[in-house]
């Protein structure tokens, strides 16, 4: 449909493009406030939407709007990791899983560009217990995750279940403090350990390999 020559979008192409801007603004606010700290009317102010409840009437409560910024995001890197499953095929590399768990991330980051906020947004959300069990449903229990997991839990056979349930926990908090904390300090022009986000995921799978090849001293 055309307006004086002018292509004029559907009411499903605006809806859409709302929806982009309030992930946008949503996962900013998130990343410098908190979730905790920030309403959905600031949220659709901040995107520009005269209705205080624009972002409801799109998502409904905050964590239905937590969990749409999280599906985004593992659409994502869903594809990356499937990707690198693929090449792997059934390596005994313990290396090569936890690249697999890792690069993904990093490398969508990498693509995002400066800024983004995307990391400390996700750092933001798992600190929050009510919502960290969004995460682990739309991230964790995804496919390529699964599969990335089992893959290296092959290759451990030894570890008892409260230690991996243990190092699993540890290794979510590194990825996600490690990324936040990156993608902050590349937003304030600080310096950064590393050089490029190829250089980080190097270090955390060196990092994620010595924990999860740590020995285990039995509990007295």
């Amino acid at each position: 449909m055309t307006k004086r020559g002018r292509t004029v979008p559907g009411r499903t192409e605006r809806a859409r493009e709302t929806r982009g801007a309030i992930l946008d603004v949503a996962e900013r606010l998130f990343a410098e406030h908190g979730v905790g700290e920030v309403s959905n009317r600031q949220i659709g102010q901040a995107a520009g939407q005269a209705n205080n409840f624009a972002v409801g009437y799109h998502f409904g409560t905050k964590a239905d709007l937590v969990r749409a910024i999280i599906r985004r995001y593992t659409t994502e890197t869903e594809e990356r990791r499937l990707r690198m499953l693929e090449a792997i095929g059934d390596s005994a590399d313990l290396r090569a899983w936890i690249s697999c768990l890792v690069r993904p991330a990093t490398d969508h980051l990498d693509a995002l560009g400066v800024p983004s906020w995307r990391a400390r947004c996700l750092a933001q959300v798992t600190a929050v217990p009510a919502l960290r069990q969004i995460v682990t449903e739309e991230s964790v229990a995804t496919p390529s995750m699964r599969r990335t997991l089992d893959g290296m839990l092959r290759l451990l056979p030894d570890l008892p279940e409260e230690v991996h349930r243990e190092r699993g926990d540890m290794t979510r908090l590194l990825l996600a403090h490690a990324l936040a904390e990156r993608e902050r300090a590349l937003h304030e022009g600080e310096s950064t350990t590393h050089a490029s986000w190829e250089a980080v995921a190097v270090g955390l799978v060196d990092a994620l390999a010595g924990l999860w090849r740590a020995p285990v001293t039995p509990c007295p």
